[in-house]
C-alpha cells in the first residue's frame, strides 16, 4: 500500500540505460495531463502533498537518477539529455502533449523541454526558477530558512553522486537567448516573495523574456509549492483551466 499522498499508480521506466520511479495521480483522466518536475534531490513524496491537490486532471512526476526511488546514473546526463528521457517516459504513458509544472531545478528542466519539444507544451509553471543557473544571488543555503524549517519538509532524498549529476547537469545553463521563442506557450510565473534562494529578480527576468507570461507574488520562501501547498495547487488549476482567449487578455 502507498504511503505517497493521494496514492498514485507508482512504475519504473527504463529509457536509455536510466531506470526512474515514477507516479501517477488520477491516471487517464482525460485532457492534458500535468507533468510536475522537482527541485534538485527532491523526490516524489515530497511534491506529493501538492500534486494530490491539483484535481481534475492526470498529473505526474519521476524521481531523478540517484534521487528517491530512482538508482544512480551510471553516466553523467546534460540537460538536453534529461529532457529528452522525460519526453520519451511522456510517449510511454500516451502523453504527446502535456502542462509543464517546474520547480526551482524543475523549472530549469521545464525551459529546456519547452525549448526542445515546443510544440509538445500547452501551457508553463515556473516556480522558484531562473534563467541562468549558477548566477549571481542564487543562495542555497537559504533552503535552511524558517520557512522550511518550521514545514518539517525533509524533501532531499539523493545520494552523493545523484546530487552531482544534477548539479552538473545544469552547470553553465542558460535559456536567456531562447526564451523569446516560447512566446506561444502561455506561461505563469510564480515566484516567493522571501526567496533566498532564487530571489524574485529571476522570476521577474523570466516573466519579461517570455511574451505575455504572467507574474505573481505569492507568500513564502523557496520552498513555498510545498509550505502553501493548498494555495499553490489551487493557483496552478485555475491557471491551467483558463480559456485560451482569458489567458491572452490576462
Amino acid at each position: 500500500m502507498s504511503r505517497i499522498s493521494g496514492r498514485p499508480a507508482i512504475s519504473t521506466e527504463h529509457v536509455y540505460g536510466l531506470s526512474l520511479r515514477v507516479a501517477r495521480w488520477r491516471e487517464g483522466t482525460p485532457g492534458t495531463p500535468l507533468l510536475f518536475l522537482n527541485g534538485i534531490g527532491a523526490d516524489l513524496a515530497a511534491a506529493a502533498p501538492l500534486l494530490a491537490q491539483i484535481h481534475g486532471r492526470e498529473v505526474w512526476t519521476l524521481d531523478m537518477p540517484g534521487v528517491g526511488g530512482s538508482p544512480d546514473a551510471l553516466l553523467p546526463y546534460g540537460a538536453p539529455t534529461i529532457a529528452a528521457v522525460v519526453m520519451e517516459i511522456a510517449d510511454r504513458l500516451g502523453h504527446k502533449q502535456v502542462d509543464l509544472a517546474g520547480f526551482s531545478w524543475g523549472g530549469a528542466l521545464a525551459q529546456q523541454i519547452a525549448i526542445q519539444f515546443p510544440g509538445r507544451v500547452r501551457r508553463m509553471i515556473l516556480m522558484a526558477t531562473t534563467p541562468v543557473m549558477g548566477a549571481p544571488g542564487i543562495g542555497w543555503a537559504a533552503m535552511f530558512d524558517d520557512d522550511m524549517l518550521a514545514s518539517g519538509l525533509k524533501i532531499q532524498t539523493a545520494t552523493p553522486l545523484g546530487i552531482a549529476y544534477q548539479t552538473a547537469a545544469m552547470a553553465g545553463w542558460t535559456s536567456v537567448a531562447f526564451l523569446s521563442g516560447l512566446k506561444n506557450i502561455p506561461t505563469l510565473v510564480l515566484a516567493g516573495k522571501q526567496d533566498g534562494v532564487m530571489p524574485a529578480c529571476y522570476g521577474q527576468m523570466l516573466a519579461e523574456q517570455i511574451d505575455g507570461a504572467l507574474l505573481e507574488m505569492v507568500p513564502g520562501s523557496h520552498l513555498f509549492p510545498f509550505t502553501h501547498a493548498a494555495a499553490i495547487a489551487a493557483r496552478i488549476s485555475a491557471f491551467l483551466d483558463l480559456p485560451a482567449t482569458a489567458q491572452a487578455a490576462a
